[in-house]
């Protein structure tokens, strides 16, 4: 488990920037014209700044905040996947909230509501009778890690077999995928923590088992998922669709991860974009609630094996149950010693 130091700069990581062609539907199918496909498309459009200590680098689509700690963090705006397969969206302002709707072909809406700064609030799924069901709530109010977005945790104990808190998705049956997604934190909670902290802090995340997919292979370069390789995604698709069935609060964080060839700023943003690449997959061709995924890109910065160079072990997504860490779920608890009768409640 990789612990490295938290960041130098405690200020909040800035809202991505919104899509360069703005907020619409775009129908099921259809490649936004101009769009680069591969980081060769749009490196002479990075633009590198010093704020507050920090370097900022700005490219389209992504914000890239590099801490003089050596840690980068990258953001991107997650309504932009809503967008594909929609009927409609608007955009409203309320106060200091912003709300965008996307309204899908049956009427079921997702509102995605933000606060002046651009920081997710809350995502809320309302179905075509008006019920709504709370998918994401950032609204609460209590202890914030570093900025609002960074954790630092010591790593959990674990007390289950590390096959099982690692689970390689090629070799698992369907029903320990299925189980991996549902489990508890592998330790007690002490808290609730926000969707920022989770991204930002491996520390947080770690207290939740993990499935990694190393089958699917991308174009160097690029983060368009083949479609010969889309279904390597099936049993994975089949579990999400479950356990969201059984929980539709239920939140995956589709991760994307590289190897170390290339730059790092390279690797993050490529990793950031084929984990979104996944995610619209799961949704596009597998129907997986896009309102209960989430993406985010580490670049080179978790590797699997210590190694300089390529490895298809590191070149991978991960995908995680996040729901339990957003609203401070119950851990795992080890069963107690034979002959030991369980505590009275």
């Amino acid at each position: 488990m990789t612990r490295g130091p938290p960041p130098t700069v405690a200020a909040p990581i800035p809202s991505a920037p919104p899509p360069a062609e703005g907020l619409k539907a775009i129908p099921l199918g259809t490649k936004v014209q101009g769009a680069p496909t591969s980081l060769e498309g749009f490196r002479s459009e990075r633009r590198e700044t010093q704020e507050g200590g920090r370097t900022i680098i700005r490219e389209p689509g992504r914000i890239i905040v590099r801490d003089p700690g050596g840690r980068s963090f990258i953001r991107h705006n997650e309504v932009d996947r809503f967008r594909y397969g929609a009927r409609d969206v608007r955009t409203e302002q309320r106060g200091n909230e912003s709300r965008t709707i996307v309204i899908r072909p049956d009427g079921t809406q997702i509102i995605t509501v933000n606060d002046r700064d651009g920081r997710l609030v809350r995502r809320i799924r309302r179905d075509q009778r008006g019920r709504e069901i709370i998918i994401i709530d950032n609204s609460f109010r209590g202890p914030r890690g570093i900025g609002g977005f960074y954790v630092d945790l010591a790593p959990p104990i674990l007390r289950m077999p590390r096959n099982r808190y690692i689970v390689e998705a090629d070799d698992a049956s369907p029903e320990l995928l299925y189980d991996t997604m549902i489990a508890p934190p592998v330790e007690r909670l002490e808290r609730r923590y926000s969707l920022d902290e989770i991204r930002y802090s491996a520390s947080v995340r770690q207290r939740m088992p993990s499935i990694d997919v190393n089958s699917i292979n991308f174009e160097t370069g690029s983060w368009e998922i083949p479609p010969d390789q889309a279904s390597k995604l099936q049993a994975i698709a089949d579990g999400l669709n479950r356990a969201i069935a059984a929980n539709p609060r239920s939140v995956f964080l589709i991760e994307g991860h590289t190897d170390r060839v290339g730059s790092d700023i390279d690797n993050l943003s490529l990793s950031d974009r084929r984990a979104e690449s996944a995610a619209t997959l799961l949704t596009q061709q597998f129907g997986v609630p896009m309102e209960n995924l989430t993406s985010q890109g580490y670049g080179e910065q978790y590797p699997k094996e210590d190694v300089d160079g390529p490895s298809a072990v590191n070149r991978r997504v991960t995908i995680r149950n996040i729901g339990p860490l957003l609203t401070g779920g119950s851990a795992s608890l080890p069963p107690p010693p034979p002959g030991t009768a369980p505590p009275r409640r």
